[in-house]
């Protein structure tokens, strides 16, 4: 099994070292926009607690972390009037995961319209402050 390696960009938003569009946090788990979205107001929710990903993560964390990611989805579907929400999670390189920092996407979904790729190309800034300034209104922060 591979460890957990604290220089992963997730792990380094967490100690402040790298600025996000944080849209929540709580004692549990951060919130804040993919800079690579593949679709408006994507959001990725990470545990505070380090783990890989979902193969490795504590069953309490998780437990406590799943509420959260409701909250987001909610949230997110009301921010942008979505039809629906995907929520992904991925593990391993096999299995698409590309930052080893248990995270969970959550993407706002409108009916017809195809997810954008993944294609490395950040988002306008000002397109992700708009986007976080959407949810944290929801969210009452």
């Amino acid at each position: 099994m591979t460890t957990y390696d604290d220089t992963n960009i997730f792990a380094k938003i967490l100690r402040g070292e790298i600025s996000s569009y944080t849209v929540y946090e709580d004692d549990v788990a951060i919130a804040f926009m993919d800079v690579m979205p593949q679709a408006p107001g994507h959001v990725l929710v990470v545990p505070k607690a380090p783990s890989r990903n979902l193969l490795d993560a504590d069953p309490h964390v998780l437990a406590l972390l799943i509420p959260v990611v409701q909250k987001i989805a909610n949230a997110a579907k009301t921010a942008f009037e979505a039809d629906g929400i995907t929520v992904m999670q991925f593990n391993e390189a096999a299995g698409g995961q590309s930052v080893f920092h248990l995270h969970f996407h959550v993407i706002p979904r409108h009916e017809g319209v195809e997810l954008n790729r993944h294609s490395g190309r950040m988002e306008d800034k000002d397109v992700l402050a708009t986007h976080a300034q959407q949810l944290k209104g929801v969210l009452g922060n």
